[in-house]
């Protein structure tokens, strides 16, 4: 074996046809699987698009780290179904730019955190996760309750993820700064303005529990809250065939 290659290194044209050859089977076996996409990932009529706080959350979810400790990505393993919820669902993430499925789990899997815990809760834990869970090793982030959310940079923002497929309208990229202010705030014309575009089942409160403009806590609870909740696919039993 040894010999075989020892002497094709010395056949330029011979070593590089087999390493065109090697990577040919690397490469079919990545690409394969994405000409039967279509039957393999479910579909999900019932799929909404992050409103723009709840995407600003995310930016300070993955801007802090969150991602590198908790995973996003409930496998099909009887532990993991019995401790966090019904196992993800790649539709679920057809809208993640990137994706934050992860396989860290300093911290446990957040995939079907939403609506798990209030939102006092998750902004006492924020602030100080020793409060809450005295054991935990997770970092304090209590500037996130006095840093307000910029929300200028939304309607761009929005505008970007709609190239990429989300499907984002022309109002809601519009509305992008005027919905993220709304959602945090209650009873107002700009929060009925968040249910219209984003509908009914949207969350629409104050989630860092103090009155004013939105701050990147409101943000980052308002994210958390919406995990595992952009489709009630995983309330459905899993069909055959992907179908």
């Amino acid at each position: 074996m040894f010999k075989f290659h020892y002497k094709l290194e010395t056949k330029a044209i011979a070593l590089v046809l087999a390493i065109i050859g090697v990577s040919s089977i690397g490469g079919l076996v990545e690409i394969a699987p994405l000409f039967t996409i279509d039957q393999t990932v479910e579909e999900a009529p019932d799929m909404r698009v992050l409103t723009p706080l709840e995407l600003a959350g995310r930016n300070v979810y993955i801007r802090e780290g969150c991602n590198a400790c908790h995973s996003q990505m409930i496998r099909t393993l009887r532990d993991e179904v019995e401790r966090y919820g019904a196992y993800s669902r790649a539709v679920e993430s057809q809208y993640d730019h990137p994706m934050l499925w992860g396989s860290k789990r300093t911290g446990p899997d957040l995939a079907r955190v939403g609506n798990k815990y209030s939102d006092a809760w998750h902004a006492a834990h924020l602030i100080n996760p020793r409060t809450l869970v005295p054991q935990s090793v997770m970092p304090a982030y209590p500037w996130l309750a006095r840093t307000r959310l910029r929300t200028d940079d939304l309607p761009l923002h929005l505008t970007r993820l709609r190239t990429l497929g989300v499907p984002y309208t022309d109002a809601m990229i519009a509305n992008a700064a005027a919905d993220a202010a709304g959602q945090a705030t209650p009873n107002t014309d700009r929060a009925w303005g968040v249910a219209e575009r984003y509908g009914e089942a949207t969350n629409v409160r104050d989630f860092d529990g103090a009155t004013g403009a939105p701050t990147e806590l409101d943000a980052l609870v308002a994210y958390l809250q919406m995990l595992g909740r952009q489709t009630s696919i995983a309330e459905e039993p899993a069909a055959e065939g992907g179908e």
